[in-house]
């Protein structure tokens, strides 16, 4: 088994690794939004 240490490192990086993709998709939102509105101009 694990030992708490362990568990509280590897949540800690999940967490890191979940925040990070929510900025990539939020990002990419963005950027195909620009993207759509210049070539439907």
């Amino acid at each position: 088994m694990a030992s708490g240490h362990d568990i509280k490192s590897a949540t800690q990086t999940y967490n890191g690794f979940v925040k990070a993709s929510t900025w990539g998709a939020a990002i990419t939102v963005v950027i195909v939004a620009m993207v759509v509105g210049i070539i439907a101009s």
